[in-house]
């Protein structure tokens, strides 16, 4: 029979169990297996949904052969409108495993981009794996969103990061720099010198809070006044802070920064979760951020604090809005090498063109991939 796309549904969730234990078989990694229920725990279509998840199985003769997920939410746009566009995320076919499936991969995204046109997708690790080679040969516009990092504690980074720890030498040079302090006073050296040239902003507070929702009418007028700073962005207005980080989520810590009692700006930060390149570090992240023109530095001076505060050896964060890029590097941040990519359909490309011109000012962060609630 026919390989057909539908709504992943709670018949389907047997046959979507009997498929993860074939990826699994396959040799693929544990967390690479698709969604086990069928409505969705974070951010469930509901009646006045205006973000929200789908997702979608392909079906073989009751056989799941693969599946995706679709947010559906609202951005900005470069000429000023507020559209509802789709995010393609979680794809995973059979075809991975077993090349007798290969096609399920091109189905899950024709199928995508029938149901949402204007179509993106974030992250995906780089531009060497499978669908943002099929995106590239699609003609679909890409970037790579720019990647920071700042290292909090010198000398348990130099001793757990493995990425670099890729070869004997490279671990005895960099155990000599951990143990001998080496380490700790070059990145003392470097902050200092960052510190220099950081802009001097006026004295500002910045307050935890459980929820956005006490937050609503600072939130919005944050929103009014900062939105034409950028030429795309996911909408950050009250109800929609509310929505993606609701109390709940109390693994994240959400920051209102103030001057004079006024919002200038806030952010969310949190833990990302273990990954063995890190080693045993202990890794925050700068999750999601916006703020008043001119006010962004003190938003990340902010949020790093907090996460310097809050005990984490090194602090990471996508920037894509060329000025939060200035802020985070004026903050002490080092710019590294991205595998994090944004890709919009040709249908979306059309409304960010010319893209060159857009693209220094589109504002994407973690929180506009699949990093959330919490793969960040």
């Amino acid at each position: 029979m026919a390989i057909v796309i539908q709504p992943y549904r709670a018949e389907h969730e047997p046959a979507v169990a009997e498929f993860n234990e074939r990826l699994r078989q396959g040799g693929e990694d544990e967390n690479m297996v698709f969604y086990r229920w069928s409505e969705p725990r974070w951010l469930p279509r509901l009646a006045d949904s205006r973000s929200y998840n789908e997702f979608f199985v392909a079906v073989d003769d009751r056989i799941v052969r693969g599946g995706y997920a679709l947010k559906t939410q609202e951005f900005f746009f470069p000429d000023g409108q507020i559209r509802t566009i789709g995010y393609y995320h979680h794809p995973l076919s059979e075809g991975i495993v077993n090349k007798a499936h290969a096609i399920v991969g091109t189905l899950l995204l024709r199928d995508a981009m029938q149901r949402a046109p204007l179509l993106y997708c974030l992250g995906m690790g780089g531009y060497e794996n499978p669908l943002p080679q099929m995106l590239v040969r699609l003609g679909w516009t890409h970037c790579l969103v720019p990647f920071f990092f700042r290292v909090v504690n010198p000398s348990r980074f130099l001793r757990n990061m493995q990425t670099l720890r890729s070869s004997p030498a490279r671990k005895f040079l960099l155990n000599l720099a951990a143990y001998s302090g080496g380490g700790w006073a070059g990145s003392k050296l470097f902050q200092s010198y960052r510190a220099l040239g950081a802009p001097r902003p006026l004295p500002a507070e910045c307050c935890e809070i459980a929820s956005f929702e006490s937050e609503a009418e600072g939130l919005q007028s944050l929103w009014d006044q900062a939105r034409h700073s950028c030429s795309f962005m996911a909408v950050r207005d009250a109800e929609a802070l509310r929505t993606l980080y609701p109390p709940a989520q109390a693994h994240l810590t959400r920051l209102m920064i103030r001057r004079n009692g006024s919002a200038i700006g806030w952010a969310v930060v949190g833990e990302r979760r273990k990954d063995a390149k890190y080693g045993n570090l202990r890794v925050g992240s700068v999750v999601d951020c916006f703020a008043l023109p001119g006010e962004l530095f003190s938003v990340v001076r902010a949020a790093t604090k907090t996460l310097e505060r809050q005990g984490f050896d090194l602090i990471l964060s996508n920037q894509s809005h060329h000025t939060w890029c200035e802020a985070f590097k004026a903050a002490g941040y080092l710019a590294g090498p991205s595998n994090f990519l944004f890709a919009a359909s040709k249908k979306l490309a059309e409304f960010l063109a010319p893209f060159e011109e857009v693209r220094p000012r589109m504002h994407l962060t973690r929180a506009d991939g699949d990093g959330l609630p919490r793969n960040f």
